[in-house]
């Protein structure tokens, strides 16, 4: 994966995806994303994947298998008190 960990604008990816004469709005790409988590993300308030960077984008991220766990434990209220 070329961009993984690697913050990328609405601009860009409006861009990117829709091309340069693209009419609409850079909301667009957050009703997008919010689509893609509800479908790869676990719990989609929590995203693991892809990931809001505030005032730059959106990344993508492939979570270890401990972040995984944690998340997990989490999710199910039995995450030990630390």
């Amino acid at each position: 994966m070329r961009n993984r960990g690697i913050a990328l604008s609405r601009d860009l990816l409006l861009e990117r995806v829709w091309g340069f004469d693209f009419v609409g709005d850079s909301r667009t790409v957050d009703v997008h994303i919010r689509w893609l988590r509800g479908k790869i993300e676990e719990d989609s308030a929590r995203p693991a994947y892809i990931q809001t960077v505030r005032g730059v984008g959106y990344r993508f991220e492939v979570p270890s298998e401990e972040e995984k766990e944690r998340s997990d434990r989490k999710a199910e209220g039995n995450s030990p008190n630390l």
